[in-house]
């Protein structure tokens, strides 16, 4: 009998700079067509994804251009597990709230956008070596997801 099918993860290393987010976006989407998740799904993840990376340049490295991101995308058939990190300083993840919905204005809405395309997000220190770890789970309809 085979055993389930095996997914290969999406796995990117690039530098920290808002240049380098659409080569990401499309690696991101080209892999989630691969998948199959349907295209509302696949923009939600990417937007996410594109949403946290922007979070890192912006506040964790604050536009420094010598940070790097990596990103680490696994489908388990019934959900997909994300992986975003840095090597910034530390951040204390009580300290990031988003700005009220009532406050009309530009920008501050990207924790807002995360939190709702995803079903769980955590922040945190990496298990080894410096940086944090924002991780986030997105469940996927049965069927809707590499070969289940």
């Amino acid at each position: 009998m085979a055993g389930p099918e095996v997914v290969t993860p999406l796995e990117l290393r690039f530098p920290a700079r808002p240049d380098e987010l659409r080569g990401m976006r499309d690696a991101l989407r080209e892999r989630l067509r691969a998948w199959r998740l349907d295209e509302e799904c696949a923009s939600d993840v990417v937007m996410a994804v594109d949403e946290a990376c922007q979070n890192v340049i912006r506040h964790a490295y604050r536009g420094e251009p010598d940070g790097f991101i990596e990103l680490e995308v696994r489908c388990t058939g019934d959900e997909l597990q994300i992986a975003v990190r840095d090597f910034a300083p530390p951040v204390d993840p009580a300290r990031i709230r988003p700005r009220s919905l009532d406050e009309v204005r530009p920008g501050g809405l990207g924790t807002h956008l995360i939190r709702s395309a995803m079903d769980h997000t955590e922040l945190g220190k990496p298990p080894s070596g410096p940086g944090n770890l924002l991780r986030m789970v997105k469940k996927l309809a049965r069927g809707g997801a590499a070969g289940t």
